[in-house]
């Protein structure tokens, strides 16, 4: 009916089938890549991109730009984002952290390739979280990252447990960005079509979960624990299925 507006969808996080198959699961392995042709069809690439080149960064800075992807996976989306900002982030250490051990020695070679030192951290994110600092192995100082970046991984996570995520990820770097599932009507119904690119029985069950346990409004922001001025928040939807966080610390760079 005309001027009747339409019941929101409540978030509902799931747990997703992926997650719970082990690494060298035939099933698993076809399901990532079933993601690297999502990730295509939703312009993610294309999206972090935009976002990370709103930071520019020294190009002549005496020490390497530090950033950290959280939920990392094969680190194939970060390798496409990694070869075009190459030219502007051209000295740049990357840790691709996952709790499942899925960076390949091919894939810190692509890494090299593109002018980046990539090494991976098998660990679940939120006994990451819980560590009082991370702390640096060659001299103990607890580490701090440039940017912290979450490619559609923060919806995986209750309201509560996100709360401490992003409790941790404020207290370690001065930038970061997450690109997650939007949760709207229109997402969900391009939820119920990844099989047209192909996509296996996990990923589709997935990607329907995956909208609906993503984020609209100022839902990401609402759960940022400082709101005292030092952080400027931003969040906004992008593209078509997307909804994204950027924070950037007040006096940043």
């Amino acid at each position: 009916m005309k001027g009747v507006a339409m019941t929101p969808l409540p978030r509902s996080v799931s747990a997703e089938t992926l997650d719970g198959l082990a690494e060298d699961d035939p099933v698993a392995m076809r399901s990532r890549r079933d993601l690297q042709r999502v990730h295509r069809f939703m312009g993610t690439r294309s999206i972090v991109l935009r976002a990370l080149r709103r930071w520019p960064m020294p190009r002549d800075a005496a020490t390497p730009l530090r950033v950290l992807e959280l939920g990392a996976g094969d680190g194939s989306l970060m390798l496409g984002v990694a070869r075009a900002l190459a030219p502007a982030w051209p000295r740049v250490e990357l840790t691709l952290l996952d709790r499942q051990a899925l960076i390949t020695p091919a894939a810190v070679e692509h890494y090299a390739q593109a002018g980046w030192r990539a090494t991976s951290r098998t660990v679940d994110v939120l006994d990451w979280a819980a560590e009082p600092a991370e702390v640096s192995p060659g001299d103990g100082r607890a580490e701090r990252w440039d940017v912290i970046i979450a490619n559609l991984f923060l919806h995986h996570f209750e309201a509560q447990q996100l709360a401490a995520l992003l409790r941790a990820i404020a207290a370690r770097c001065d930038r970061f960005f997450a690109c997650e599932p939007r949760r709207a009507r229109f997402a969900l119904a391009g939820s119920h079509l990844v099989g047209a690119l192909g996509a296996n029985a996990v990923t589709r069950q997935d990607a329907v979960l995956s909208v609906h346990a993503g984020f609209q409004g100022v839902e990401l922001s609402s759960l940022w624990p400082v709101w005292d001025g030092s952080w400027n928040l931003r969040e906004h939807s992008a593209g078509l299925f997307s909804h994204c966080l950027l924070a950037e610390r007040s006096g940043a760079g």
